[in-house]
């Protein structure tokens, strides 16, 4: 199906363009649609809490030098949904062993959706090492893993019969044909606004792979290195992170581009509403480790997109929470307490 296009500010209403499904390609027809079904309110009292969230990729054990955690950024960006009362669905796939059972017990610990986890009997659990350097890190991605070959047909399956609100989805799941074919199925079959989570992750991505994605993309979230990277890769026109992201918006037709700047903020250029941008304020946090920081900031942004929040709000909860994420070993809180503060000041 094609995309589904914001209007200017987080807040927006979908307008349904027409399409067909049986004449969608690799570079489809745009569309909006008008989303004015609710579901009933979980944590927050807003008109979309408990809105349904289609998380398509990768599932997988982040290698510590003490320890395994489950990860992976649909899986992050996912529990964090959970925790802010909203539903999310992962379509991914793992292998049939000690891992996989960890994550269903960690899924069901936290009430999360398991329909849309797939298992495979020949590939394992996806892995990655986190090799730490300073404050920084760097990931050692495995090959070959289950979430290489999410199956097509059962991936839409599950979206068809969820109806999500917004389809979520990255680079990474993406660098084997097999998994690529099952979110092309799934972005077909949906109808509804998609958010491309870059993400990149040498040497697992390609310009091909990439181009596909941003057409796809109603939303594209990206740092300002890997914004920098996809413009020199596509030629932008453009001499500044502004100017490559509008050159991004008219090439691709995307809706809207947020860059993360790590402790420097972000900013948000949207195809009808102008930039806006959010610089951190008081005194920068005490950084332990920043893994999974990106995909609180993803999480909160996503939450903000269907709560309605203005821009300028939506930018700031969500570096305010990838700041505390940064606070903790690891991008999931080990506490439910962790997520009480945002919940209460978000309710306010």
């Amino acid at each position: 199906m094609g995309k589904l296009r914001y209007n200017a500010g987080i807040t927006h209403q979908l307008v349904r363009r027409g399409t067909n499904v049986a004449a969608c390609t690799n570079r489809p027809m745009k569309e909006t649609a008008d989303q004015t079904s609710t579901i009933p309110d979980s944590t927050l009292s807003s008109r979309r809490s408990g809105a349904t969230v289609a998380l398509f990729g990768e599932v997988l054990a982040d290698v510590f030098p003490d320890r395994s955690v489950l990860g992976g950024a649909p899986f992050n960006v996912a529990r964090h949904l959970k925790a802010f009362g909203l539903n999310p669905v992962l379509i991914t796939r793992t292998g049939n062993d000690a891992l996989r059972a960890e994550l269903l017990e960690a899924m069901a610990a936290c009430g999360m959706e398991t329909m849309g986890v797939q298992c495979d009997q020949s590939y394992p659990t996806g892995q990655v090492k986190v090799h730490f350097e300073g404050a920084s890190h760097r990931f050692e991605i495995l090959p070959e893993q289950a979430y290489d070959h999410i199956h097509a047909s059962v991936a839409r399956m599950v979206a068809l019969s969820i109806h999500p609100e917004l389809v979520y989805f990255g680079t990474l799941a993406q660098r084997h044909a097999v998994s690529r074919s099952a979110l092309k199925m799934v972005l077909n079959n949906t109808s509804v606004p998609t958010f491309f989570d870059v993400n990149l992750r040498a040497p697992w991505y390609d310009a091909l792979v990439l181009r596909n994605s941003l057409y796809r993309a109603d939303t594209v979230k990206l740092n300002n290195e890997e914004m920098t990277l996809l413009a020199e890769m596509f030629a932008l026109p453009g001499d500044t992170l502004a100017g490559y992201a509008r050159a991004f918006m008219q090439t691709f037709d995307i809706g809207q581009v947020l860059v993360t700047c790590g402790a420097e903020g972000a900013w948000l250029v949207q195809r009808e509403g102008g930039e806006v941008s959010m610089m951190p304020k008081g005194e920068p946090v005490a950084v332990v480790d920043t893994v999974g920081a990106g995909d609180g900031f993803s999480a909160v942004f996503i939450m903000g997109q269907l709560q309605g929040w203005p821009a300028e709000q939506t930018l700031a909860r969500a570096h305010e929470f990838a700041a505390a994420i940064c606070t903790q070993r690891g991008a999931i809180p080990e506490q439910a307490d962790f997520y009480a503060p945002f919940l209460k000041a978000w309710r306010s």
